[in-house]
């Protein structure tokens, strides 16, 4: 076992995640069994992500078109597990990015029911995002997906199955600071902005009920969607995933690798830079203008964020407020997924109508 603090790291808080978001138990055991120090994670995990993608291809050669949509989802959850946190390294990183999206837009049109790539129009440019609607629906109501600090669209399907699978159509994007995103806008605390645009974007389908909107927020994303609910009107519903009150207040906490990235992704050239951009994503005097029922997961062995952060939230809400605390779960529960995945997804539904 190496004796790498990062590796160490990533491995105790987010082992469970990998698992279950898509990769291959034996694929994880081998990959980080083979390595010694941080700087061959990417690497590594580009080498088996591209065991998976080579099949994909040939698959998608051979017209078996259901095994190469399969394939290539792998790769993609592959390639972006080497690049989620590996920001001391942003060629190699990007190189990694730049595969996973690669890899999941093939496999879009591949997967049951399909995916369809979106350029949502935002301050002059465009955010990118997964729009997937259930089969045979005609304009269902639509959750939009807010990622993370280190996810992105690439990394989502495991999580957008049970909402699909329930009539309820997902549009997963990624917002300033993350995936595509991420090199042409920071982080920021104020996400409402690119909700409202994504909100605006929908209103542009008709294949989707713009009168029927949810939201849904893992980890870092667990802030932006609420902080996004008590702004957007047009949001009917929320879910909350581990997120953070006050992601300055945690700062001195978080994992080495967590802060780095927090740092990288804000633009900021220094740790006290990011520490200054982390005390702006805060729901103190927000999180009471928030009316619409809201979903609320903690698990209370999370070493990430405090679940007390999740309770707190729960307490200022002025809507109506499931707040699930797991005893034995970790950071987003990704240990205890059984607890929250299927429970959220039929409270969503009930909330939208699917």
């Amino acid at each position: 076992m190496t004796e790498d603090a990062r590796i160490q790291s990533a491995l105790s808080h987010w082992a469970h995640r990998f698992v279950a978001n898509g990769v291959a138990l034996a694929d994880f055991e081998e990959v980080v069994g083979g390595l010694s120090r941080w700087d061959d994670w990417c690497r590594a995990w580009s080498d088996k992500a591209a065991v998976h993608e080579a099949m994909g291809l040939e698959a998608l050669a051979a017209r078996k078109l259901i095994s190469a949509g399969e394939h290539l989802q792998r790769a993609g959850v592959y390639y972006h597990f080497g690049k989620f946190l590996f920001v001391h390294d942003s060629a190699q990183m990007k190189a990694a990015h730049m595969k996973a999206v690669e890899c999941r837009r093939l496999a879009l049109p591949l997967l049951s029911p399909p995916g369809e790539r979106v350029a949502i129009p935002f301050e002059g440019r465009h955010l990118y995002g997964i729009l997937r609607k259930p089969a045979g629906a005609v304009q269902p109501p639509v959750m939009v997906m807010c990622c993370g600090l280190d996810s992105a669209k690439e990394e989502t399907e495991a999580y957008e199955a049970p909402f699909v699978a329930r009539g309820v159509a997902i549009l997963v994007f990624d917002g300033p600071g993350q995936g595509e995103a991420e090199y042409d806008w920071a982080i920021r605390g104020n996400y409402e902005t690119a909700v409202k645009a994504v909100c605006d974007y929908i209103e542009t389908r008709t294949d989707l009920d713009s009168a029927r909107i949810g939201l849904w927020g893992v980890s870092l994303g667990g802030y932006y969607a609420p902080r996004s609910a008590a702004f957007e009107p047009r949001v009917k519903a929320c879910i909350a995933l581990s997120g953070p009150y006050n992601m300055g207040a945690n700062w001195d906490h978080l994992p080495e690798l967590t802060r780095e990235a927090m740092r990288v992704r804000s633009h900021a050239r220094t740790p006290e830079e990011g520490r200054a951009n982390a005390v702006t994503l805060s729901l103190a005097g927000v999180a009471e203008r928030i009316t619409c029922p809201i979903y609320i997961v903690a698990g209370k062995l999370d070493r990430v964020i405090p679940w007390q952060d999740a309770e707190r939230l729960s307490r200022e809400v002025k809507g109506p407020v499931v707040f699930s605390l797991i005893e034995d779960g970790n950071h987003v529960a990704n240990n205890r997924g059984y607890k929250w995945r299927l429970q959220t997804a039929d409270w969503m539904a009930d909330r939208l109508g699917g």
